[in-house]
């Protein structure tokens, strides 16, 4: 496939070397010029371009993996001529304080963290990558059918894409888990049971359960609690996520 990815951070950069080695052709960006990442591109073998060209030659998949506070400031015609059936991936996690600021429309409950990514983007979004660390992610693919496999769960209100996008997760070396629609995506958020603990299938599938489907007041306050004690811990470790 042709995928263009808009971030080079840790997850853009992680993706970049896996999809290159399993014969995708991998277009990447970042926010300060294609001439920043010649480095990476030797690692990688992925293109260097511009966040428009990215879109533009991403003809297959487009992976957008910034930080949430950088997605309004991506360009306006950011997708002008992408076909509306590319299918676009949101990696993005709530960090509001170690790096994102306070952003009142998640903070009420009402709009999870890709549902507020579509509404600046205009475009429906497929939520994934965003609950395991880069290091793994890069690493820690395995066959289909190996005991303790990660399973990835995948959210979003836009079935085709997400089936695309499914099959590229079990290609990258894990099972993909129907995450439910972009409303339901707040289960793989951050503080949650399912964010960064590498859990197999079956136990994704009991926390999915468990969780259920509309956000209860109880569990936003508790996912937000777990959260900020997850920040104060990184930021007393002097982590900057900037």
């Amino acid at each position: 496939m042709n995928i263009g990815i808009i971030g080079a951070g840790h997850i853009g950069s992680a993706l970049a070397v896996r999809l290159t080695s399993l014969g995708h052709t991998v277009y990447i960006a970042n926010s300060r010029g294609p001439e920043t990442l010649q480095d990476l591109a030797q690692k990688t073998g992925a293109t260097p371009v511009t966040a428009q060209e990215a879109a533009q030659r991403g003809t297959d998949l487009l992976v957008v993996t910034i930080p949430l506070e950088k997605i309004p400031d991506l360009p306006k015609d950011l997708f002008a001529g992408v076909a509306p059936k590319v299918p676009i991936i949101d990696t993005s996690n709530y960090y509001p304080l170690l790096r994102d600021g306070h952003i009142p429309e998640l903070e009420t409950g009402d709009l999870t963290e890709s549902g507020w990514v579509q509404q600046h983007l205009g475009r429906p979004v497929v939520k994934v990558f965003n609950n395991i660390f880069a290091a793994n992610l890069q690493n820690n693919g395995q066959p289909a059918g190996t005991p303790g496999r990660i399973a990835l769960p995948v959210a979003s209100d836009d079935a085709a894409a997400k089936q695309k996008v499914m099959a590229l997760v079990e290609e990258l070396g894990f099972d993909a888990l129907d995450g439910g629609t972009m409303r339901e995506s707040w289960r793989q958020q951050p503080g949650g049971p399912i964010y960064c603990n590498d859990l197999p299938a079956d136990q994704v599938k009991q926390h999915l359960a468990s969780l259920g489907t509309e956000r209860t007041e109880a569990q936003h306050a508790e996912f937000l609690a777990n959260q900020a004690q997850q920040e104060q811990a990184l930021q007393a470790q002097g982590v900057k996520l900037k």
